[in-house]
């Protein structure tokens, strides 16, 4: 390989190190900067993504001056500015690679490759912080601050004091069943939460931490408005609005964590529906659930363990739509966790609160519940899970078998339904009827008080479009109602009863 040329980032070649405009993960100086003056730089790229800085081309007029004028002693100051200028020292590599100066003689540069730190934050010297962002290397104060420590890990949210709450807000109930979990029924109260970090010494008085009221608060929205699952059902595969908004059901579940989940749980299996299947070798027809219970209970239990809740007005969103179930989590995947590893690596914004879960055994270690997603998925003959993270949202996607029922389905419709349905209509009617009209003509056939709700789940239509057969089918005076609503009955025209 050429020696101007980056054996480390075959990348940086000299023509783009002294061409390329700087960008979040390069940066020039000047060899007559200070070594100090680097630390701002060492810091910012490893906080962010990792990055490199080129010494001996400035910045500005991007003149390569080398660095052999500056003789021996500054430049190994300058090699070990990422260990002597940054607390703590953050990975990286030196490396030179050969230049003509702007004199005409031989020289070098150097490199210094800052790797991305992870579960901590660098910062320089004289502790202040910076994150690169595009190609300025920012300091980070406040808010920021704080958000980029809750990121690396260095800092937690759930350790921090929730100032207004007092023992008298939590939940009795909750906080002896935890007792209970850990064997200390018989010790006190504040004595466990103390031990276990909940209850924290700030001066001279004691404060209950984010993660105790989170997870045992008797009012949680007294406290955290945030703490919510919010479930929607879509009509259809994608979300309409205006005159086409197809929200259906729209269910807000605000609770403590550890009463969250299992309302949660509750809630949505109601809302996922069974299929009917024909067994290919008995010939029986059996039940098959949507979706394995785990994958999406796993899903939510995940969100709620490693949510950010740091992210104010920001909840936990489930979507039911015809195709698939997304569960959406605020906050990115912590840390080092990244989409492709998500099966194999194991990192917890809230290590407290997921060890509560852990004890109660919601979450489990060793990451065996992602992996276990994949494989009941997989056992169910359905998509794999698809994870993805953008925007400060972790989303999961499990996608149901919807197209391929509807294909065997409709394969079925041809071949059978016609004969049974010719029993009550005649064949010139029959022959003008839709599939789609004749499956829910057979249902209804085998079950005169079949409901609505029932049609949509053996059918696998949306409820408007299992209404709007419904009432095509009353118009044509194939079918009508008898009786009120909840306790009539669905009555089939017989062929010698209808106009023709």
């Amino acid at each position: 390989m050429d020696r101007s040329t980056s054996k480390i980032n075959p990348l940086f070649t000299l023509k783009y190190l002294q061409t390329e405009d700087e960008n979040k993960y390069f940066d020039r100086k000047s060899c007559q900067i200070r070594v100090a003056e680097l630390a701002p730089h060492i810091s910012a790229f490893a906080n962010a993504d990792g990055g490199t800085l080129v010494i001996g081309i400035s910045d500005k007029k991007r003149i390569i001056e080398g660095i052999n004028a500056c003789g021996n002693d500054k430049i190994n100051e300058f090699i070990n500015a990422p260990k002597d200028c940054c607390r703590p020292m953050p990975r990286y590599k030196e490396e030179f690679i050969d230049v003509v100066n702007v004199h005409g003689e031989p020289d070098r540069v150097l490199l210094l490759h800052i790797e991305a730190s992870t579960g901590q934050v660098i910062r320089t010297a004289n502790d202040r912080t910076y994150l690169r962002i595009g190609d300025k290397s920012k300091e980070m104060l406040g808010e920021n601050l704080r958000n980029l420590e809750y990121a690396k890990g260095s800092r937690h949210y759930e350790d921090e004091i929730n100032s207004y709450a007092t023992l008298e807000d939590l939940d009795d109930d909750l906080l002896n069943s935890y007792k209970e979990k850990i064997g200390a029924e018989s010790i006190e109260t504040s004595q466990v939460l103390r031990a276990r970090g909940f209850l924290r010494q700030q001066g001279d008085k004691e404060y209950l931490t984010n993660a105790a009221v989170l997870l045992f608060a008797k009012n949680i929205m007294q406290f955290y408005s945030n703490c919510r699952v919010r479930f929607l059902r879509i009509d259809g595969r994608e979300l309409q609005v205006g005159d086409k908004f197809n929200i259906i059901k729209d269910k807000s579940i605000d609770l403590p964590i550890l009463r969250i989940i299992d309302e949660a749980k509750n809630y949505i299996s109601d809302q996922l529906r069974v299929f009917i299947t024909q067994d290919i070798k008995t010939g029986k027809f059996i039940e098959t659930p949507e979706y394995p219970e785990f994958p999406w209970l796993e899903g939510i239990v995940n969100a709620v363990a490693h949510r950010d809740y740091s992210m104010t007005g920001c909840f936990i969103k489930i979507s039911m739509y015809d195709d698939r179930l997304e569960i959406e989590s605020p906050g990115c995947l912590p840390d080092v966790v990244t989409v492709s590893n998500i099966r194999e690596t194991r990192f917890s914004r809230n290590p407290k609160i997921s060890r509560v879960l852990t004890e109660f055994g919601w979450v489990r270690e060793l990451n065996e519940g992602v992996k276990k997603i994949f494989i009941d998925m997989s056992e169910g003959n359905l998509e794999a899970p698809m994870y993805s993270d953008y925007a400060n949202t972790v989303r999961l996607v499990l996608k149901n078998s919807i197209d391929e029922r509807t294909a065997h389905r409709n394969k079925a419709e041809n071949e059978s339904i016609n004969e049974s349905i010719n029993e009550s209509i005649n064949e010139s009617i029959n022959e003008a009827l839709k599939s789609d009209e004749k499956m829910v003509l057979e249902l209804i056939r085998e079950d005169s008080r079949i409901s609505q709700k029932i049609i949509v789940e053996k059918t696998e239509y949306s409820r408007s479009k299992v209404q709007r057969i419904l009432k095509t089918l009353q118009e044509k005076g194939i079918l009508y109602r008898q009786g009120s609503r909840k306790k009539g009955e669905w009555i089939i025209v017989e062929p010698k009863e209808m106009k023709l």
